[in-house]
């Protein structure tokens, strides 16, 4: 006879969550044998699985393989927002403000651009208002680079294929392959520095706030101008600011060692 737990236990569930699992950045594509072999399911439950994720939008087919599709991101965006990533974050950009002077943003990556999540402005007259909702290139600024250099090798890949690269000013990297060498470098420092690429005149630094899976789940960013600030005086006096706040969140949020 079943314990009451046991008879409550929802097997289907466990059996359409392992098949999801079984995606990785490693395996972003997988047939029905690999997926059979993967979760250990027989081949007619995961073919019955897989159409439920495909009805459902979590999975879609490729040729004889399957992918998870974007719609898979809204169950971790359902825990992101049961931590509330921007409450976290609030207290500790409101002090990198305060010891910089200048505006501290948390953006999101979505697609091929940042998305602003939330901004503590200083009291200087900014140039633009940035409000939550704006979306920047990804590719052409700081706080995108960081999101695109965390994402899984074959995700960089995708992008670099696909995505436009216009060029907004006479220093915009435009190159791909040139891109792929900033992301690989952004990745091994941990942070991205853009001179004046996507708007003349302004440089901005970012940081990754990374979750307990070590994902870049978001960016922390400033922008300052040019005129203001050189190069060495951002990595020498404002930057470690942010990259250290940044990582302060991300151990709030159960980052591995903090970020």
């Amino acid at each position: 006879m079943k314990s009451p737990d046991e008879k409550d236990y929802v097997q289907s569930l466990e059996r359409g969550l392992s098949v999801i699992l079984a995606f990785s950045d490693r395996r972003p594509r997988l047939t029905l044998g690999e997926l059979s072999e993967l979760t250990g399911l027989s081949r007619p439950t995961v073919r019955r699985l897989v159409l439920t994720l495909e009805r459902l939008g979590y999975v879609r087919t490729e040729g004889r393989q399957y992918v998870l599709t974007p719609h898979v991101l809204a169950l971790g965006n359902a825990y992101l927002s049961s931590l509330n990533l921007t409450e976290v974050a609030q207290p500790y950009m409101e002090d990198v403000t305060k010891v910089t002077g200048h505006t501290c943003s948390l953006a999101a990556l979505d697609g091929e651009d940042a998305v602003f999540l939330t901004r503590v402005p200083s009291r200087r007259v900014m140039r633009h208002t940035l409000t939550t909702g704006t979306r920047l290139p990804a590719f052409a600024t700081s706080m995108g680079r960081v999101l695109l250099a965390w994402l899984p090798e074959h995700e960089i890949e995708e992008f670099l294929h696909h995505a436009p690269f216009p060029r907004i000013t006479a220093r915009t990297v435009t190159d791909p392959d040139r891109l792929r060498e900033i992301l690989r470098e952004v990745r091994t420092q941990g942070w991205a520095l853009v001179d004046q690429e996507f708007e003349e005149g302004v440089r901005s630094f970012s940081a990754p706030v990374l979750d307990s899976g070590g994902r870049a789940i978001a960016s922390l960013s400033m922008s300052v101008p040019a005129g203001e600030l050189s190069v060495a005086d951002i990595e020498a006096e404002t930057l470690p600011v942010i990259v250290e706040a940044a990582r302060e969140i991300s151990k709030q949020l159960g980052a591995p060692d903090g970020g």
